[in-house]
């Protein structure tokens, strides 16, 4: 299957395709070898820039990119960038109720023995595999390499890591070079989070409107202010300012 097309915006490719397309390709490649998806937003683009060494090669090396940002894409519209938005969110709704149809075996790490039970009750044909690693478990090699061993071991069609960026893009890097890793994994953040009912996503509304930033920060401003206010807001320089990441070719 041909790589879709696609447009380079600060430095990263996003691929450019609907939802249904993105569904196809990953369920067309669920036997192959881990291959894992990566859906960045401004929070996303601002880490890279911020510590690009550590980064770029983990963002580049994912199999497909999309954009999760409709801030994004209306910031690549001021510079004749033309992105196609596919959420973390809606990609992981979509996947998991396609699993579910098929009968599929799926691989979650991060969340609790909980949350996956409140998901099987949602979805009870789908089989789900879970691993909670401990908070902090990417500073100890032991930890990762448990999470590691997980994957490879449950060889499921659909690997979902909800462990926060960018440790879970760090996570889904290692599991691609291991050689017995299959299927495809997708960076998630708190995607199973919205599935379970334990977050609430914005009202479509606001979606659309490019404010589901907004209703994030208001329902947990303790938590996201740092972030929303002070870290996102970084991307109008790295917008407007010369300094760019140089692009790099992805992988087929």
């Amino acid at each position: 299957m041909s790589r879709p097309p696609s447009a380079y915006f600060l430095g990263l490719r996003f691929d450019l395709e609907t939802l249904e397309e993105a569904v196809s390709r990953i369920f067309a490649e669920t036997r192959e070898q881990f291959k894992y998806v990566v859906t960045p937003n401004v929070h996303h683009i601002v880490k890279l820039h911020s510590d690009a060494a550590a980064l770029r090669s983990i963002f580049e090396g994912a199999w497909r990119t999309y954009c999760d940002s409709r801030v994004l894409r209306r910031l690549a519209r001021l510079k004749q960038r033309r992105l196609v938005v596919i959420t973390g969110s809606d990609l992981t709704k979509r996947l998991i109720e396609r699993a579910e149809k098929q009968r599929l075996t799926i691989a979650i790490v991060g969340p609790t023995s909980a949350d996956c039970a409140t998901l099987a009750y949602r979805y009870p044909a789908l089989n789900i595999a879970f691993y909670t690693p401990p908070m902090g478990f990417v500073l100890s090699e032991l930890q990762v390499q448990k999470c590691v061993d997980f994957v490879v071991a449950t060889q499921a069609a659909l690997t979902f890591l909800a462990v926060g960026m960018p440790q879970q893009e760090m996570l889904a890097r290692r599991i691609a070079d291991h050689p017995r890793a299959r299927g495809v994994g997708l960076c998630i953040g708190a995607s199973i989070d919205f599935l379970t009912g334990k977050q609430r996503r914005a009202p479509v509304w606001l979606q659309k409107a490019g404010l589901e930033w907004l209703h994030r920060l208001l329902s947990d401003p303790k938590r996201l202010a740092s972030r929303y206010l002070i870290e996102c807001p970084k991307i109008f320089h790295l917008v407007f300012s010369k300094e760019r990441l140089p692009v790099a070719p992805q992988p087929k």
